[in-house]
């Protein structure tokens, strides 16, 4: 098992609390990407609350909140339906609107919008490619539409100085730390975990490697004590399940697998925490287990274009990763061959450790994405 280090809290950036009027913000969210967009959304909304703002999130399908994030919600957070009829669109709209990951916001809203003029951003897709300090802040005039003459920003999260940084509550160091090595044991011993087990967690898509990763888990350990692979549900679990039934009996009792439920997302957290490496995917789950500190592999969305492949590359180099973690993204994204899979060793995991912890101090000396859009909304009011 590796060392649980905590998030130390970070020199505070950014407009002070209680510097920061209170506004009221209009969120759009459309869920596309399995949970994804809105984990970050209810995040963003979350934090936002905390903050003493009020919050309205627009959202086409809220049903994962049910156990994503279930009552009761912050104070100051209301969930709403898509406002695709006049009647739906309240009397005043927010002061600030968010158009997250360039969803379409209905007519209806739009004309109020331009009634109203808030101040309007588009929240971007995390990415650690070039084009983003290029982008970010920038506006975009509407030539057209119900909200011609208006102006949208570009907003882009990030990984460095010149962007617009990550989501990071207020609250997350403080939480990390009290996970003390007795509290991660205490979740490692509930689910069934001794304290020098090797715990990985698999939160994916379909990797192409994935059937020969799994060979390769159950016929040769990282560890020489138990090794226990955490499965989220859904499509991970799905690819886990087709890849096993292609396995022999005989060689599946060397991983014992947890079948895990949907849980909320404090609870996701901890499990990040918990685990000796984390594969992630998507963009909230890479974001927390960059704050987790422990050793990561990112499955990145398949774009079929191929696009994410320089996306990849690009948070690669920005996380300095060494060789055999970029080998090991590259064939766990179907960049290169699954035979080049490099095999999960003690030195191997530490390397990954170091390379992770590093870059989460140089993510701590940057102003979370709250507080800059803060900063941001007081600068253009």
């Amino acid at each position: 098992m590796l060392p649980f280090i905590p998030i130390a809290p970070a020199p505070a950036r950014g407009p002070a609390p209680g510097q920061t009027p209170a506004l009221t913000w209009d969120i759009f969210c459309q869920v596309i990407d399995n949970f994804g967009d809105i984990g970050v959304c209810w995040r963003a909304a979350a934090d936002l609350a905390s903050r003493g703002h009020r919050v309205r999130l627009w959202m086409d399908d809220a049903s994962a909140l049910a156990w994503m994030a279930p009552p009761p919600h912050p104070a100051g957070l209301s969930v709403h339906g898509w406002p695709t009829q006049a009647q739906d669109v309240p009397q005043a709209v927010g002061d600030v609107v968010i158009e997250a990951f360039g969803c379409e916001i209905p007519p209806p809203f739009l004309a109020a919008i331009a009634r109203g003029a808030p101040l309007w951003i588009n929240l971007e897709y995390l990415s650690a490619e070039d084009y983003v300090e290029r982008c970010h802040r920038l506006p975009s005039p509407l030539m057209s539409g119900p909200a011609a003459g208006l102006t949208r920003w570009f907003f882009y999260p990030g990984f460095t100085a010149a962007t617009g940084g990550l989501l990071r509550e207020p609250d997350l160091a403080a939480r990390q730390a009290a996970f003390t090595a007795q509290g991660r044991q205490s979740w490692r011993t509930r689910h069934g975990m001794a304290a020098s087990d090797c715990a990985i967690s698999l939160f994916c898509y379909e990797p192409p490697a994935l059937p020969q990763w799994l060979a390769r888990l159950h016929s040769a350990p990282p560890l020489p004590q138990a090794t226990h692979l955490l499965v989220t549900p859904g499509r991970a679990a799905a690819a886990v399940q087709q890849a096993m039934d292609g396995m022999p009996a005989r060689e599946q009792d060397a991983v014992t697998r947890h079948a895990l439920a949907p849980c909320p997302q404090p609870q996701f957290d901890e499990m990040l925490w918990a685990c000796d490496l984390n594969l992630v995917r998507g963009e909230d789950s890479l974001v927390r287990a960059l704050w987790a500190g422990q050793p990561l592999v990112w499955h990145i969305y398949p774009q079929h274009d191929g696009a994410h492949h320089d996306k990849l590359d690009a948070f690669l180099g920005w996380l300095q990763a060494p060789a055999s973690l970029r080998a090991f993204h590259h064939a766990w994204n179907g960049m290169a061959p699954a035979g080049t899979l490099p095999a999960i060793t003690p030195e191997l995991l530490r390397q990954w450790q170091e390379c992770v912890q590093a870059a989460r101090l140089r993510l701590l000396q940057q102003t979370p994405l709250i507080e800059q859009l803060q900063a941001f909304v007081t600068e253009k009011s």
